[in-house]
């Protein structure tokens, strides 16, 4: 399955079996997480065998079965829920292509004491649910590419890509509050720049939405076509 596959079968699920995750598939999610907290500096943590925390009355008729979930953590700075998105939706698209499903939770979780360790200066940004679902989940409702970009007939295809892949990403509610905007060749640059931007949300997450957006959108467009204006 390739990365784009894997964006567009995946589909959160928050009801899980009791099989527990084999031992290999465990191992390349840990090692992934490995690299990625050293790349990142993140401090990604993956819970196993715990049933409590997606068990409470927060997560009553939302989640059930969940016994196995990603802990995301880092710094407290100003990017740090934009890098808990980016590079949380790589794990959770690897894990898709381990046959596994997942849900990202923002509220819907209880922190278990002993299950996850903070230095100093560090928070937790949300959870991530992974497991073998009761179902492989529903798609949702989407807005139209001109909602969420500039994209027309005058913009590269693969701009146009990247806004469809963008549009599979997985945000709060469903909100999908971001906005994405050809800029073409700016600074005598030698690859055209892609702005992406938040949009206000009462909700919130929206910082964290932009990162997997921005990650999806790279799959789509082929991150050799452009650079992010920054």
């Amino acid at each position: 399955m390739t990365l784009l596959e894997a964006i567009e079968s995946r589909h959160s699920v928050r009801r899980y079996k009791d099989d527990p995750i084999p031992e290999d598939i465990l191992t390349k999610l840990r090692e992934r997480i490995r690299e990625i907290n050293q790349e990142a500096g993140l401090n990604i943590q993956l819970v196993t065998g715990e049933p409590k925390a997606f068990s409470g009355l927060i997560a009553y008729g939302s989640f059930s079965g969940v016994k196995n979930y990603l802990v995301m953590a880092g710094k407290k700075n100003g990017d740090l829920d934009e890098k808990i998105g980016y590079y949380g939706e790589q794990l959770v698209l690897l894990a898709q292509t381990l046959g596994l499903n997942s849900c990202w939770a923002g509220l819907s979780y209880s922190k278990i004491p002993g299950t996850y360790q903070l230095a100093e200066g560090e928070k937790i940004g949300c959870y991530i649910s992974l497991g073998y679902g009761t179902t492989q989940g529903s798609g949702h409702k989407v807005k139209s590419i001109k909602d969420v970009s500039n994209a027309s007939d005058l913009t590269p295809e693969w701009f146009n890509k990247g806004v469809e892949a963008a549009l599979l990403a997985p945000t709060a509610v469903n909100q999908q509050k971001f906005f994405l905007e050809y800029l073409g060749n700016r600074d005598n640059g030698s690859l055209p720049k892609v702005a992406a931007k938040p949009l206000f949300s009462m909700i919130g997450y929206s910082k964290i939405d932009l990162g997997i957006v921005k990650y999806h959108f790279e799959i789509g467009a082929g991150k050799e076509n452009f650079e992010w204006d920054l």
